[in-house]
């Protein structure tokens, strides 16, 4: 969990397997993602852009630090979680930011998740091959 600052705006954002914490406070810009940089935690460039969308689209990049503590899933459900949360975050942060963020799609949580598998089957859809002889 990322420790609270008086100054910080703290949002919690989910994808796929993945949950993001995000701390915003004002500052120059940097973004660290576990103790580590942005670029060398996130290393696809999509990813990076992705990740940092409602910073953008609200003219906000630069004006804020970043932290971001994210655990499970892979690096696309970890992008998606981190651009949750840091949406969440300015529509925390700023009433005015929000249409901005609920127009492009950025304050909606994707729903979507990996299928189970079922039993009696190679996978989610899968069946094992029928043979009528």
């Amino acid at each position: 969990m990322v420790a609270v600052d008086s100054s910080e705006i703290v949002a919690v954002g989910r994808r796929k397997t993945s949950t993001a914490f995000v701390a915003l406070t004002p500052g120059t810009g940097k973004v660290v993602i576990n103790e580590r940089e942005f670029e060398e935690y996130l290393k696809q460039p999509t990813l990076r852009v992705h990740a940092l969308e409602p910073l953008a689209a609200t003219g906000q990049d630069g004006r804020f630090d970043v932290r971001v503590r994210v655990t499970g899933g892979g690096p696309s459900g970890q992008a998606g979680a981190i651009r949750l949360a840091l949406a969440r975050a300015l529509a925390k942060h700023s009433s005015e930011m929000r249409p901005t963020l609920r127009e492009k799609g950025m304050l909606t949580r994707d729903p979507r998740m990996k299928e189970r598998k079922k039993y009696g089957q190679r996978g989610a859809r899968r069946r094992f091959q029928f043979s009528k002889r």
